[in-house]
């Protein structure tokens, strides 16, 4: 105690004594009062932060486009080339989906996942990698990529659920 008085109420007079001492009179500025120069705007080549678009900063960084876009211009449609001019062996056959993309009950999937109690973190994660190359939808035609989703879809569930048993049973067992 300092004079009879707590710290704490030393320097609570010492601060309205301080307050006091200051002009009443308030001076104009362009600054918030008690914020340092580091919270002004940035200013650079005299234009302010405001006037700069910040939202569209971005359009900056891109390449000029090598051609103007066109609105609205609409697009030649592809027409089918009659299968009578196409000799047979230049046909495209329509993509055929893959034996594999049929099966999408949660059944099958974790069948052909073959998830037991006696994996580990290590053979769960090679057993999605593995089904993820096969079934992954970027790797398919797109015609069964709906196909290929639902069952990676399947598979992520069935593997997040068997690396959760194991961790519990690493917890519990240790």
């Amino acid at each position: 105690m300092l004079f009879g008085q707590s710290i704490f109420q030393s320097v609570l007079d010492r601060l309205a004594a301080e307050e006091a001492e200051l002009p009443t009179q308030s001076v104009a500025s362009h600054r918030i009062q008690g914020l340092n120069t580091s919270f002004v705007a940035d200013v650079r080549d005299g234009v302010s932060a405001a006037s700069a678009r910040p939202g569209e900063a971005y359009f900056d960084n891109l390449e000029p486009d090598p051609e103007p876009a066109r609105i609205n211009t609409p697009r030649p449609q592809a027409t089918p080339a009659p299968t009578a001019d196409v000799p047979p062996e230049e046909r495209v056959a329509p993509p055929v989906m893959p034996a594999h993309l049929a099966h999408t009950s949660p059944q099958a999937v974790a069948l052909e996942l073959a998830v037991s109690t006696k994996d580990t973190l290590q053979t769960l994660s090679e057993k999605r990698r593995a089904f993820a190359r096969v079934n992954h939808p970027d790797g398919v035609d797109p015609l069964f990529r709906d196909k290929a989703t639902a069952r990676m879809k399947i598979a992520n569930l069935l593997i997040d659920e068997a690396i959760r048993r194991v961790e519990l049973r690493a917890k519990l067992f240790g």
